[in-house]
């Protein structure tokens, strides 16, 4: 890597003013920027870490909402949410491998916004809300496009509420190395109606799922969807599997998610 200065401050309006320094990147659990700085993919003057900020870490519940601070860990989400959000709890752990879950944070995730990433699929799902110092952001406003988020230049992703819904699982087809998602699909049922988000799908990101929801909406079983098809069109294809075969795995892994949220 090459040199560059380090920041630590200890509230979030230290470290939104230390992020107005021209080329200052926000650093929260490392597992993505420390990468791309290895690969010279980005050069800040200036890392501003996150990660001495007592006040945008840990788990709280009330009057149906899980608020998770937007510098809480996977690991730390994986045991606090679970009373209150399972399905929520188990997504986070099984993101990566232990260091990765004790690294990495919520924030972070959601900041980057990586199309197989898993967050942005549960979040989509159930409709959360990312607060940040300055406002805050409907998750279907969040998302827009592939490592595109509706973040503006150093603004910081403070915490994040999810409201629980009555019923959810989220199944993942993962890469065996990285354990990131070929598919993932979030699947949450609120009184109102269902919500289904896909993460590592698509080329454009995290999406709903609109046709599958109107479907669970009316029957929430597995077999509500056997008449629904998604075009591979759009879809991202490598050496993992084409466009089609990823629409495929859509389907498989939204009948899993629906069996195991009963």
């Amino acid at each position: 890597m090459y040199s560059f200065e380090v920041d630590k401050p200890d509230s979030v309006d230290a470290a939104v003013s230390a992020l107005a320094v021209e080329d200052a990147l926000a650093l929260g659990g490392g597992q993505t920027l420390i990468p791309t700085l290895k690969q010279r993919l980005a050069s800040p003057s200036r890392l501003v870490s996150l990660t001495g900020i007592a006040g945008m870490k840990g788990v709280s519940s009330a009057d149906g909402v899980v608020t998770i601070g937007g510098g809480t860990t996977h690991a730390r989400v994986a045991v606090e949410a679970a009373p209150a959000y399972p399905a929520l709890a188990a997504l986070a752990g099984n993101i990566g491998d232990p260091a990765v879950r004790n690294r990495g944070t919520i924030g972070g995730s959601l900041a980057n916004n990586d199309p197989a990433a898993c967050y942005p699929s549960a979040a989509l799902a159930s409709g959360a809300t990312i607060v940040t110092n300055a406002r805050e952001i409907a998750a279907d406003d969040y998302f827009q496009g592939m490592f595109t988020t509706a973040l503006e230049e150093g603004e910081v992703i403070t915490s994040i509420r999810f409201p629980v819904p009555e019923a959810a699982d989220y199944q993942k087809f993962e890469q065996p190395a990285s354990r990131f998602a070929l598919v993932g699909v979030f699947v949450a049922r609120f009184a109102d109606g269902v919500r289904v988000a896909v993460t590592g799908a698509s080329e454009e990101g995290v999406f709903r799922w609109s046709e599958a929801e109107a479907a669970l909406t009316g029957s929430f079983a597995a077999d509500a969807i056997d008449g629904l098809s998604l075009s591979g069109d759009g879809m991202i294809s490598d050496l993992h599997g084409t466009g089609d075969y990823r629409a495929h795995i859509v389907k498989v892994m939204t009948r899993r998610a629906v069996r195991a949220a009963g």
